[in-house]
């Protein structure tokens, strides 16, 4: 298996990947593993024909502002 050295990650860069992996119960050399994996999941021509896939099923439906939702919500 191949191996990967960064190199200039900022100190709080390396505490939040740590925070993180804690909160995941990975080490964070898994953390790291896994946005990367993640981050490469689809290739941009399968990010797109996911969003085409999308936005096709939900063409045409109309959509309510929220705003006063949330208003109210924050209000309570």
């Amino acid at each position: 298996m191949s191996q990967l050295l960064v190199r200039g990650l900022t100190p709080e860069t390396v505490e939040r990947l740590k925070r993180q992996a804690r909160l995941n119960r990975r080490s964070l050399q898994g953390e790291v593993k896994t946005i990367l994996e993640e981050a490469l999941a689809y290739s941009g021509k399968e990010a797109l024909a996911v969003a085409l896939e999308w936005r096709k099923r939900l063409a045409g439906r109309r959509y309510g502002d929220s705003a006063r939702l949330v208003r109210e919500d924050r209000n309570r």
